[in-house]
């Protein structure tokens, strides 16, 4: 028993020391040892793509930063960029492009575009063509529709601040102004690729796309007819209520779901400024243009056999009108291009121009002659609406034209070189307003008008009695009321299509 204790306890002595023996032909630097060392247990992909990506190792880092986007929730634009800059490194510009754009895709931010990483590919034809698709790039046409989009702004800020024009009248043409302006400063956000840097312009203007002809339709209503607006008009915004019902939900997207919208159309071959239904939208658009045009075209037309229209209004109505026209014919032919899927091309910025060309004509409207906006209700003798809420009633209104009548024709006041509206509410007994009314509604002039009238009557009759020719014009002049001979003669000539000499020799004669 003695005997097998002991060679119990040397068997377990000699086993103990096999297990402690390191094992016959593994090195202490073998492959095992070192892959226990550089990848410990708990590391992912991702940490092994970092680490060969470190050690410039591209080929490795590309094989699982490609596998960590299918294994592991890594942050994907990160990834991307890795991947982008790892085929850069190996100068295959191709392929890093089309991971950089994910990479732009995924958290947009331009400036991993100045990443010395890609230097090696940055004169490749598909790493420039990725510049220009998403890099801003300011241009002359930028910076012109930006100015004018701004002036537009002002414009119609200015216009509503301006008394003198009607108030229906400057509501609508600075409406119309205004959303010409918005269309001009989207265009601009998108041909220099800022829609991407302000996701929220997207589409900021397409919301007034059927409002252009109604408010240009009813402003030409409005200065041609005195039109006054009913209930029943405002079924004339029912296109864009209907339409506004698409797009607001687009507009009360966040600015990442607007930027998404934006790649997919990208992706799809498209303009990213451009909705998804941009032809429907178009066709629509072209119709209400067409349709509103035809009867702002019979507003024009009637308003040019309109007498009562000076013809400064006549002109200014007549630009209006032919910018509009040029409008609709060049967007007309930009609407079938988009259609028939052929690029727009030059008539995409035609349209554009034209808009601008409205804006900057209004401008420069609303500076030399803003009373062109209100149309008859700017005429020279103020004969419509300006008296609308006057309290003179219409028994005292001939009352004070029978007076009137009696100054003039029995006092012959209007000899009196220093006679002014003032002196003569006085001797009315009424105020200045009032006899200014009086002269508008009952005379179908203003009070100088009325004055000149009468003295050049006079100056005629005393002209057609010198039968002696004994008269000196600027004696004729002082006789009847005015001041200088130069008056005189402007008047004269403006009533009678000759001067005074010259009505002198002819009454004689007969």
């Amino acid at each position: 028993m003695r005997q097998t204790g002991i060679s119990i306890l040397l068997l377990f002595l000699c086993i103990t020391n096999l297990y402690a023996i390191p094992p016959i032909g593994i090195p202490e630097n073998s492959f095992l040892n070192t892959y226990s060392y550089s990848f410990p247990q708990g590391e992912s992909i991702l940490d092994r793509a970092d680490a060969a990506f470190a050690r410039q190792n591209f080929r490795e880092a590309i094989r699982n930063y490609k596998s960590a986007l299918k294994t592991e929730r890594a942050p994907s634009a990160t990834v991307l960029k890795k991947i982008a800059l790892g085929h850069a490194a190996l100068n295959h510009p191709r392929e890093s492009v089309d991971y950089l754009e994910q990479a732009l895709m995924a958290e947009f931010n331009t400036k991993i575009l100045a990443d010395s990483g890609f230097d090696p590919i940055r004169g490749s034809q598909a790493f420039l063509a990725l510049e220009k698709k998403y890099l801003p790039k300011p241009s002359i046409w930028s910076f012109m529709y930006l100015y004018v989009a701004l002036i537009g702004f002002y414009i119609a800020i200015v216009i509503n601040f301006n008394r003198k024009i009607d108030r229906i009248a400057k509501i609508l043409i600075s409406s119309f102004i205004f959303i010409h302006s918005v269309f001009i400063l989207n265009i601009c956000f998108n041909i220099t690729n800022y829609q991407y840097e302000y996701p929220h312009s997207y589409l900021m203007s397409t919301a007034f796309s059927f409002l252009y002809g109604p408010l240009l339709y009813f402003y030409f209503k409005r200065i041609t007819k005195q039109y006054v607006f009913k209930k029943r008009d405002l079924l004339h915004l029912l296109p864009t209520a209907v339409f506004l019902l698409y797009i607001v939900p687009i507009y009360a997207m966040s600015a990442e779901d607007k930027l998404a919208l934006m790649f997919q159309r990208v992706a799809d071959g498209y303009r990213s400024s451009d909705s998804a239904y941009l032809i429907t939208i178009v066709c629509l658009k072209l119709t209400s243009l067409i349709v509103y045009g035809y009867f702002i075209r019979r507003l024009y037309f009637a308003a040019r056999s309109n007498k009562d229209l000076s013809k400064t209004n006549q002109i200014w109505q007549r630009n209006i009108y032919g910018i509009h026209f040029l409008y609709l014919v060049t967007y007309a032919v930009y609407g079938i291009l988009i259609s028939l899927q052929v690029s727009s091309g030059i008539f995409y910025h035609s349209q554009i121009v034209c808009m601008s060309l409205m804006v900057m004509f209004l401008g420069f409207s609303a500076n030399v002659q803003p009373s062109v906006f209100s149309g008859l209700f700017s005429f020279e003798n103020q004969l419509f609406f300006k008296y609308e809420k006057s309290g003179l009633t219409e028994s005292l209104s001939k009352e004070l034209k029978e007076n009137l009548l009696r100054l003039f024709d029995i006092e012959k006041i209007y000899k009196e070189n220093d006679l002014s509206l003032e002196s003569l509410a006085e001797r009315l007994n009424t105020t200045r307003h009032n006899a200014s009314q009086v002269i508008n509604e009952h005379f179908q002039m203003n009070f100088h008008e009325l004055v000149n009238r009468y003295r050049i009557q006079e100056a005629k009759h005393i002209l057609d009695t010198d039968y002696k020719k004994s008269l000196h014009i600027i004696d004729v002049a002082y006789e009847v009321g005015f001041n200088n001979k130069v008056t005189f003669n402007k008047a004269f000539k403006k009533d009678t299509q000759l001067t005074p000499s010259e009505y002198q020799r002819v009454s004689v004669q007969a």
